[in-house]
């Protein structure tokens, strides 16, 4: 096992190969039974436990509620609205029997061809259409509205080729679906959440975030816009890590929910919906984690400290544990997530190998002789930084280290990601660029044909329209016509 912990490959020999192995030598996530679907393990979970409980907060102070809404959509629903079926109809996986028998051969069982359903089920690649169709029994009048909803759920989407966390048939999430009286509500709505995400994932995931909106070519099948916010990865590459959709009144015609406004007049409703998944967990992981395993920010971690003790003998261990005791308790006063580990059947340096694997951001070792010394040592995830600090008053100095720690991943993510971005504006300085990595700000006509020709050629997408971007007339780096501004391109996961 302590083998196993120092060989993870290098970054820079294999990025992909270094995610992969990390995921599991972490045990955050592991390939299931199902071709394409995850086993989620303890840890992992945990972590994701912390983003969905801060997430649910702050949905719940814009005046979200949670319902829950079935797994099984039938058939004819995805057929309401063409632009969505046509979006999700390749990745649905199809009920078609309710029942099994025993095979008459004796081996094992079979589906029963009797117990074909009236109906084929769809199982929610996402939840737009059974969701509007309740609505429809929910909205009457102008009083009804906004109607605002999240449910946290899973999904399953077919995949071909999958990632642990990135991209997985099954994945959990959550979906908002809100319902509003006038255009400019759902609008402001949409924008809203967008910026709910942006804050999650600058001020808990430390991970600094591009807010933009899609092409026309990028949006979410049945959607008016699509905003994004868009991570750099360390490898360069982006990861499109949560989006918010103005659905306009097109959900609302295909299920006809329609409701009395204040002028008392017969209207469709306006619509949003809003998610992120544990596609998170993977950008937590690339942003932040290097050779030596996971570097998680403080506010997502499941053990945000943790205690090793020194000792020879059981007296010695005895020594350290009354010393350890009120500094746990203190801690845990503070709110900080402690695990003080006196475990006998590990070694120290294997606990440090292996919580510095798990991204534990803070380490205390502690021994008599430190005890006689009145000093504590003190490690650091995030720089690997150690050092010998006073035990008196080590409570107050850890929660301001925990502190530092989430302000220099997040100022070091963005470091780099400022590093990574360049503008170009010929086509082979685009092409030189691309292949360094990184985000390119360039100017595009705004067709989907370009659009369609850059990726063929050079692998690359729009990943968003800054919404913070300026007006700059140029001309396109493909084509030579005219633009406004630049967009952001980059090869993406």
């Amino acid at each position: 096992m302590a083998k196993e912990l120092k060989d993870l490959t290098k970054r820079a020999d294999n990025y992909s190969q270094w995610y992969n192995e990390l995921v599991i030598k972490a045990d955050l996530a592991e390939q299931s039974a199902v071709r394409g679907c995850m086993v989620i393990k303890p840890y992992g979970y945990a972590i994701w436990e912390k983003m969905q409980h801060q997430l649910d907060s702050m949905f719940k102070e814009t005046g979200v509620q949670n319902a829950y809404f079935p797994l099984l959509i039938p058939k004819s629903f995805l057929s309401k609205e063409a632009d969505h079926v046509e979006g999700f109809a390749k990745e649905c996986a199809v009920v078609t029997h309710y029942r099994l028998k025993n095979n008459p051969d004796g081996q094992g069982v079979v589906v029963d061809p009797e117990a074909r359903l009236e109906e084929e089920l769809i199982i929610r690649p996402t939840s737009e259409t059974i969701i509007w169709n309740t609505y429809r029994n929910w909205i009457n009048s102008y009083r009804d509205l906004p109607l605002l909803v999240n449910q946290w759920a899973n999904v399953f989407r077919w995949e071909m080729r999958t990632r642990l966390f990135l991209r997985t048939a099954e994945f959990l999430w959550q979906e908002g679906h809100t319902a509003h009286a006038t255009k400019e509500e759902a609008q402001e709505k949409a924008i809203e959440m967008l910026n709910v995400y942006g804050d999650f994932a600058e001020k808990y995931m430390a991970v600094p975030v591009v807010k933009g909106v899609k092409t026309a070519n990028e949006r979410f099948a049945g959607a008016l816009e699509t905003y994004t916010i868009e991570a750099m990865m360390q490898d360069g590459k982006a990861l499109q890590s949560g989006t918010s959709h103005f659905l306009g009144q097109n959900f609302a015609k295909a299920f006809d929910v329609k409701f009395i406004n204040n002028e008392n007049k017969l209207d469709y409703v306006w619509a949003t919906s809003w998610g992120v998944s544990t596609r998170l967990m993977g950008a937590l992981i690339m942003t932040h984690s290097d050779d030596n395993g996971l570097v998680l920010p403080p506010k997502l971690a499941p053990i945000q400290v943790v205690i090793v003790p020194i000792y020879r003998s059981q007296e010695q261990l005895d020594t350290v544990n009354a010393k350890v005791a009120p500094i746990v308790e203190n801690l845990k006063k503070q709110g900080i997530s402690v695990k003080y580990d006196n475990a006998d059947n590990k070694r120290p340096g294997f606990k440090f190998a292996d919580y510095e694997l798990k991204g534990v951001p803070v380490r205390l070792v502690l021994g008599a002789r430190d005890i006689e010394n009145g000093t504590i040592e003190v490690m650091r995830r995030d720089t690997r930084g150690k050092g010998t600090v006073s035990i008196e008053g080590i409570e107050d100095y850890v929660v301001d280290l925990l502190d530092k720690i989430q302000e220099n991943i997040y100022t070091k993510a963005l470091n780099h990601r400022l590093e990574m971005t360049s503008k170009v504006d010929t086509w082979e300085e685009f092409k030189d660029q691309i292949e360094k990595g990184g985000f390119i700000l360039a100017h595009w006509d705004g067709t989907t044909e370009t659009e369609e020709k850059i990726k063929e050629e050079t692998k690359a997408t729009i990943r968003c329209i800054p919404l913070d971007g300026e007006e700059e007339e140029g001309k396109c780096v493909y084509t030579g016509k005219p633009s406004k501004r630049r967009v952001i391109f980059a090869r993406n996961y």
